[in-house]
């Protein structure tokens, strides 16, 4: 594999340090802490080495607590909260410098029949029929922050086809609907438990960002912070995260500094293989204001 799909794999692989006590290392990507979606997999990764019996986990609510720090590991501690005739459920707690920065529940269901519908898939181009996003002339990234320098000219481990690209630097004002073809830039193992890990970690993208489109802001701006303050994750079908997947945005509201995301993630076959949801903060602040405190 490539280095930074490796690294990834490497990154939802955790350190098991007793039967329920888990610990991650972290990355820096070039966001100022750590990728909530790093935490996000790597919980639901700790989550599902506690299962004993092969349910799939079919839900992830979390919520983000304290910024964490990209040069320090995470460690991850689960509670079996219930195993149950056909559902279990695991508490995750995630620690780092003897603070909670994390924590959400997983539920798990065996395979079960039972009615069964979905809205369907938007009419979008096919990733094919969207040509890859130019990257920024070297110019124009000398002059950005070195942290949104990295996050811009790294080379990760998904491609994105955005079906309607916007200006992330100089963004318009439009409506709160995004459309986004993602998939890991290579295959990888059939384990489903690690497709899910890294749809959690993938989830985190682009979400809450839909929320600032009708503001003519963005994260790299550098007057505007914003955070993830939840996020939900729900599994509907089975799915691979190395073919493409549609991941359909919008945000219905925003207001007292936070805005509200929803997501549905589709294969190319338009099956809704998943949705999620996320609420953050989204502060703009005057010009010459000094720097933000976090929280």
């Amino acid at each position: 594999m490539t280095p930074p799909v490796s690294e990834l794999i490497d990154l939802l692989s955790l350190e098991r340090l007793e039967d329920n006590l888990f610990r991650g290392q972290s990355r820096d990507i070039g966001t100022k802490y750590v990728f909530g979606g790093q935490v996000l997999g790597q919980a639901l990764s700790a989550a599902q080495a506690t299962m004993t019996a092969p349910r799939p986990a079919h839900s992830l609510h979390a919520y983000f607590l304290r910024a964490g720090d990209v040069e320090a590991p995470i460690v991850y501690d689960v509670d079996r909260t219930r195993d149950g005739g056909s559902f279990s459920v695991r508490r995750v707690t995630a620690i780092q410098h003897g603070k909670v920065i994390f924590f959400c529940a997983a539920s798990f269901q065996e395979a079960e029949d039972g009615a069964t519908h979905q809205l369907t898939m938007p009419e979008v181009p096919a990733p094919e029929d969207i040509a890859p996003q130019d990257p920024l002339p070297a110019a124009v990234l000398a002059r950005l922050p070195v942290k949104v320098q990295r996050w811009l000219d790294r080379s990760g481990p998904f491609e994105f086809r955005h079906v309607y690209p916007r200006d992330e630097l100089q963004p318009p004002k439009r409506p709160p609907f995004h459309q986004v073809w993602f998939r890991l830039s290579e295959r990888v193992g059939d384990a489903p438990s690690l497709h899910r890990a890294l749809l959690a970690y993938a989830s985190d993208f682009h979400l809450l960002g839909t929320a600032t489109f009708p503001h003519g802001i963005s994260y790299y701006q550098p007057n505007v912070q914003m955070a993830s303050l939840d996020h939900a994750l729900w599994f509907h079908r089975p799915f691979r995260v190395d073919d493409w997947l549609l991941y359909s945005l919008d945000s219905p509201s925003a207001q007292d500094a936070r805005g509200l995301a929803r997501g549905q993630i589709f294969d190319r076959g338009g099956r809704l293989v998943a949705s999620s949801a996320q609420e953050g903060m989204i502060r703009v602040r005057p010009a010459d204001a000094p720097p933000p405190m976090v929280g």
